[in-house]
């Protein structure tokens, strides 16, 4: 099983079709081809198959098909399925919301053999929006049974979920230096040492979420209100509700754990 990214089919590509039709946010895939006047985006092969988004007009038949939200399709779906529907909702997004030039206001066109969308009268070229974020799980204390984890819980959650903090990269700022600034922003400590996990996609709208494991420096938590509501130091035998396997932070949590 696999997800191949592309932008244009390969020519020598002689297999079935899938579509994965967008409402909204929300997908459902079957081998059903876009109506003629709708907007279609090729994905990618998917299981040797080649996946098209199809833009679903906001005004279409509610009974045209039954359409899961991406967390919903993530609970359904191989995980290679699942990044591949995040990618059709994301250059869908992006397709609808770049419809015109923001330099002249000219209408675009698809840049030919590239994704991208051109203005043909003043040559501006406007690509897919990726917004790296760093999310970093921060620990206290030597390697082993008494070693903590620093776990937060954002404002906007409805349920009592704890995290790991996370924080868009600012224009001119290293991820590392991402790290060490939203930390000191969202819970006042000083954290040291910030290493690469790994990185996850995360269509929620158009994120590329960064995984960091930091070393606790200094400093006492002192939440930033309009951010975070609660945070602790917790042991791995005594969590908190975390976040589910969909997440990089479930994965810097499990691998702290058993680490």
């Amino acid at each position: 099983m696999s997800f191949r990214p592309l932008n244009v089919p390969p020519v020598d590509h002689h297999g079935e079709c899938r579509y994965v039709h967008v409402i909204g946010a929300a997908v459902f895939i079957d081998d059903r081809p876009a109506e003629d006047d709708w907007s279609t985006h090729f994905i990618g092969i998917v299981d040797e198959h080649a996946w098209w988004a199809v833009d679903v007009p906001r005004d279409i038949d509610p009974s045209y098909g039954a359409a899961l939200d991406l967390r919903a399709f993530h609970a359904r779906a191989p995980e290679h399925q699942w990044l591949a529907a995040g990618r059709a909702v994301q250059i869908v997004e992006w397709a609808r919301t770049h419809r015109f030039c923001g330099r002249c206001g000219e209408p675009t066109e698809l840049a030919p053999g590239e994704r991208a969308m051109k203005c043909p009268r003043c040559g501006l070229l406007s690509f897919p929006r990726i917004s790296p974020a760093m999310i970093t799980l921060v620990t206290r204390g030597e390697p082993g049974p008494d070693q903590e984890a620093l776990l937060a819980r954002g404002v906007q959650w409805q349920v009592p979920m704890y995290s790991c903090l996370a924080g868009f990269v600012e224009p001119g700022e290293s991820l590392e230096d991402a790290v060490i600034r939203e930390v000191r922003e969202e819970v006042a400590i000083t954290v040291r040492h910030p290493k690469y996990f790994g990185s996850q996609p995360w269509p929620f709208p158009n994120s590329l979420m960064l995984g960091f494991q930091a070393e606790y420096e200094s400093g006492e938590i002192a939440c930033d209100p309009t951010e975070i509501m609660d945070a602790g130091w917790y042991r791995r035998d005594d969590l908190p509700m975390i976040p589910p396997g969909i997440s990089i932070a479930r994965k810097l949590i499990d691998a702290w754990v058993v680490g």
